[in-house]
């Protein structure tokens, strides 16, 4: 029997029953975010900075994108994933540092800079060092829900971010426009759940055309966020190098890179397409298939699902989820754990 027909198989490999935290993914869109520790004062930021790491800043990511095409946002948004914040952080900046944790190193450090350069500073954790310093220095703050690991709950990020956002009175729309999507999200994971058979599975058809290769994603740049999620599904999902690029740029690099070595090419192919690109991205598409025909493996396309950007990110959240824990199933891997990051961690402490 088929490794992704087994039931028994997935829950031998799937212990942690990532599967089915996904599988909750609508009730995210509906979850609540409490915004605590509110002033009366109401800031207008000139300048928005998330500061976070990993799956923290990942919903960052794809709100600048989502927020600038569809809430045309007047200020600049900058995601930081460092130590240190820029140079131009000062009194007009809003700075959101975000750890699912409350412990990541980094953020930490971005915090103390951003209250050194004097920024308005607003705290979304689960717990950890990151919570207690807002909550005994009286700065706002959102408190997540705990959930197994960071990357398995953007939407619920997402939620926090634009709560913070509406309460300087950014996007005040968005944070529900969110929860509009229970139904869309929920019929993406009944397309793509444990019990759909792969023939009916595009998820499980993907993770079979993977297996044994390394997927390169790409998309536009309006949804590089979400190629980025893809390829970090499959770095900690699956266990498997990944990596993603995006277009227009990759027509200039990346794209002789296929001309020649390596001679072997175990890769596959994923190009994320949406009506909501530029038309001339279409076309880039289309053509780098046709030019490098023979020179690299077929592309594998995955429409994305949705009428508008945001739709088609949370769509296209889940499509990598399952697509990359099944992958890790395949590979005979548990999908929740990173073990080597907490090893590292625990070195640099």
């Amino acid at each position: 029997m088929e490794i992704l027909e087994d039931l028994n198989v997935i829950r031998q490999r799937d212990p942690q029953d990532a599967l089915g935290v996904i599988a909750e993914a609508a009730n995210q869109a509906a979850w609540e975010a409490v915004l605590e520790q509110v002033g009366d004062d109401v800031f207008a930021p000139g300048q928005i900075v998330l500061a976070g790491m990993g799956g923290s800043a990942l919903a960052g990511s794809i709100a600048k994108k989502w927020l600038d095409y569809q809430h045309d946002l007047s200020q600049s948004f900058e995601v930081v994933r460092d130590y240190t914040l820029p140079n131009y952080v000062n009194s007009d900046t809003l700075v959101i540092c975000f750890s699912v944790s409350g412990n990541t190193e980094e953020t930490l450090a971005a915090l103390e800079d951003a209250q050194i350069k004097g920024a308005h500073v607003a705290i979304v954790a689960s717990g950890g060092k990151l919570l207690e310093h807002a909550q005994e220095h009286n700065l706002p703050y959102v408190e997540l829900a705990k959930i197994s690991q960071p990357r398995y709950g953007v939407i619920m990020h997402l939620r926090a971010i634009t709560k913070i956002l509406a309460q300087h009175g950014i996007t005040l729309n968005a944070y529900d426009e969110i929860a509009d999507l229970v139904g869309p999200i929920s019929d993406m994971v009944a397309s793509v759940a444990v019990d759909v058979p792969t023939v009916e599975n595009p998820a499980k058809q993907l993770a079979l055309q993977c297996a044994g290769k390394t997927p390169i994603v790409y998309a536009s740049s309006l949804f590089a966020p979400l190629a980025y999620k893809w390829k970090i599904g499959f770095n900690e999902n699956a266990k498997n190098t990944s990596w993603m690029d995006e277009f227009p740029e990759f027509s200039h690099n990346e794209f002789m890179g296929w001309a020649s070595h390596p001679i072997e090419k175990p890769f596959a192919i994923i190009d994320l397409r949406s009506q909501f690109d530029h038309p001339r991205i279409g076309k880039r598409f289309e053509l780098t298939e046709k030019l490098l025909s023979g020179r690299r493996p077929a592309t594998h396309e995955v429409w994305l699902r949705g009428d508008s950007v945001l739709g088609q990110m949370l769509t296209g959240i889940i499509m990598a989820d399952f697509t990359s824990i099944y992958l890790g199933i395949l590979n005979g891997v548990n999908p929740t754990p990173v073990e080597l990051v907490e090893q590292l961690k625990k070195e640099l402490a």
